[in-house]
């Protein structure tokens, strides 16, 4: 995240937006040095749109696999929802419907345990301290089951001493705009999802609904499922990530919002006013993180979403000094919204040209099927090869496999062993947490007979550790991301082993896709070798 919002003020002090004519086919207003570079990442594997200023739009890539990416093409854009459920309780807060010392418990009728016991400032700022299981994203949640799933949360800490994020809180915001109002959705499309008056974006799924073509995402490597279609109920997703946009929409509502535009003069400087000190130079806001000016000379506020079952990306940041919005948003798992700022940033604070990306080495697709097959361990795991158009495709199967093309700037070896052992912890029983967890399994899948490691890998952004679980009904593999007091951040059962995409590196050598050859996998007749930061390791096919 640090990095990504250094990146983005950067992009935004030196992007170069101007009113010139269009410069190619899916730019306006921009620089044509500016999206002649961008255009290099778009052959890198960049598809989506960028809104920067008034002025500069620039869309690259297939929004459907046919259909190009275009200034009009509508983008889920995941927990940047927060940013307008956030805005919707300051206006209502504003009103005198409700203040932000209020109990959610004195807000919200049946609302018992802890998250009772948080104020509306609290839930806003990540520190309510609410902990527990949630619904998951595209499964029906009705409204009374929603408020009783936040009655049973636990208490992390005590409410305001600490941060946590919490999904479940913006949704508890989101159910009290719906008391307050009568109807959480109709009240922010008509009051809070508007730019200059008109109407802006809607729900992903769901009325009402945003119009316009829409972007297909990238999960996994395969096209997304989740369309919009989901019928509901919604709640799971309320108020924590069900928006839908376009780029300029959002550039455009981001710079409405913080010059008053949106909500009244008076509720914005509520917005910068109500804050939570990280204590690492950010500042929580509601719906918002804020950098000072000493991490990178001018102060920049950001909020970002995706990685979920939409495969979609988004960025959005707002530079006080110049008074200048951007948004990012991406549908391609190749480089995402955040990654292009940050891979493109250095370059424009020292005022040099945009980089274009590191190109890949090409190979005979016969050299590719020639390396295709099952390679064993002796230590019992495996890498299924596959052939693909631009290199190797690499399932990890099993701890082993998988620990040995595990290379991260962001997590070190210490960081994967807690993790693994807070997950098997989790899986045991040890917390009221795990007992939930375990419940849960056992009513899908019967009684837990075992549960072994199978590795962990950086996904998203986040640790990810991958279990085989035995019941009594089913085997299934699974992964576990944990915030750091121990709660689920997210959880998938019945998924495939952890694959990395290999591109050429040299003669029979090749790297995953975006890294910095901190892992080299080499091939010879029938042995594959991988070595990186874990040490090296021999395969067999």
């Amino acid at each position: 995240m640090k990095r990504t919002l250094i990146a983005l003020a950067a992009v935004l002090m030196a992007a170069g937006c101007t009113a010139d004519p269009e410069a190619e086919t899916g730019t306006g207003g921009c620089e044509p040095a500016f999206t002649g570079a961008l255009s290099g990442w778009a052959d890198a594997g960049f598809s989506g749109a960028l809104a920067i200023g008034d002025d500069c739009r620039a869309a690259f890539g297939l929004a459907d696999g046919t259909a190009p990416n275009t200034d009009d093409t509508v983008f889920a854009i995941g927990s940047i929802s927060k940013a307008f459920t956030a805005a919707a309780v300051l206006d209502l807060a504003d009103e005198g419907r409700f203040a932000l010392d209020d109990r959610a418990g004195d807000l919200l009728p049946g609302l018992e345990g802890p998250a009772a016991e948080a104020t509306v400032e609290q839930l806003l700022l990540h520190t309510g301290g609410i902990e527990g299981a949630w619904g998951e994203d595209h499964r029906p949640l009705e409204r009374d089951d929603a408020v009783a799933m936040l009655s049973a949360m636990r208490s992390a800490f005590a409410p305001g001493t600490e941060f946590l994020y919490s999904n479940a809180g913006y949704s508890l915001l989101a159910l009290i705009v719906d008391e307050a109002t009568g109807d959480y959705r109709a009240y922010l499309a008509e009051e809070i999802l508007r730019v200059g008056g008109a109407r802006i974006g809607g729900f992903w799924d769901g009325e009402p609904a945003a119009p316009g073509p829409r972007a297909v995402g990238t999960v996994d490597g395969a096209p997304a499922v989740q369309h919009g279609g989901f019928a509901g109920p919604h709640w799971a997703l309320a108020g924590n990530g069900d928006l839908a946009m376009t780029a300029a929409e959002l550039g455009a509502w981001t710079r409405d919002l913080f010059t008053g535009e949106v909500i009244s003069p008076k509720a914005t400087d509520l917005l910068l006013d109500t804050a939570f000190d990280n204590g690492d130079g950010s500042v929580e806001l509601p719906g918002w993180v804020s950098v000072g000016p000493d991490l990178f000379g001018a102060p920049v506020i950001t909020a970002s979403g995706g990685g979920g079952d939409t495969g979609h990306n988004a960025v959005a940041a707002w530079l006080p000094e110049t008074g200048t919005s951007v948004a990012v948003v991406s549908n391609s798992e190749a480089v995402v919204a955040g990654e292009l700022v940050e891979a493109i940033a250095p370059a424009l604070v020292s005022g040099e040209p945009i980089p274009a990306p590191e190109a890949a080495a090409t190979v005979d697709p016969a050299e590719l099927e020639a390396r295709e097959g099952v390679y064993t361990l002796d230590t019992g795991g495996a890498f299924h090869v596959a052939a693909t158009a631009d290199g190797l495709e690499v399932a990890a199967d099993g701890a082993d496999a998988v620990a040995a093309m595990f290379a991260s700037s962001e997590y070190t070896v210490e960081d994967v062993a807690a993790h693994e052992a807070d997950v098997l912890a989790l899986l045991d029983g040890e917390t009221a947490t795990g007992r939930e967890e375990r419940e849960a399994i056992e009513g899908d899948l019967g009684a837990i007979g075992g549960v072994e490691l199978a590795g962990t890998a950086v996904e998203d952004g986040e640790l990810r550790t991958y279990v085989q679980i035995s019941a009594a009904e089913e085997d299934v593999l699974g992964w576990y991301a944990l915030g750091e007091h121990g709660d689920v951040g997210a959880v998938s059962l019945g998924v495939e082993p952890p694959a990395f995409t290999l591109v050429p590196a040299g003669e029979g050598e090749y790297r995953p896709a975006g890294s910095a050859g901190a892992v080299l996998v080499s091939f010879e007749d029938d042995s594959l070798r991988v070595a990186g930061p874990a040490g090296t390791i021999e395969a067999r096919r």
